[in-house]
């Protein structure tokens, strides 16, 4: 798929990366540690990964919230997968804290 700019990304920067999927470091000034973790293979939901890659692909996300867990110690973790605006597989691993921008709210919420 051309269009899509998870797979034909623009400076991006990759934190970690392997032959399935990438760990990227999101530009959100108001969410310092917003990172994706994105499928490499353009797919759309997690039932079109065989068994083996989605279980693949959930540990690289358990990973990174507990090394962000760990290193940073938010008040909270949020995870989504939404892919409603872009519909390539990939999870929004995010670090809340009591004093960001939105907090309680969603990421996405005005502020």
């Amino acid at each position: 798929m051309t269009q899509c700019p998870l797979c034909r990304p623009e400076n991006e920067t990759v934190l970690w990366r392997d032959d399935h999927c990438r760990i990227v470091l999101v530009n959100d000034a108001d969410h310092p540690a917003f990172c994706r973790v994105i499928w490499e293979v353009h797919v759309k939901e997690m039932t079109d990964l065989d068994e083996r890659e989605q279980m693949h692909f959930m540990a690289i996300v358990f990973t990174l919230e507990r090394a962000l867990r760990e290193l940073l110690k938010p008040d909270k973790i949020n995870l989504a997968s939404l892919g409603n605006q872009t519909p390539h597989l990939h999870w929004h691993v995010i670090p809340r804290f009591a004093d960001d921008a939105h907090f309680p709210d969603p990421v996405w919420a005005p502020k």
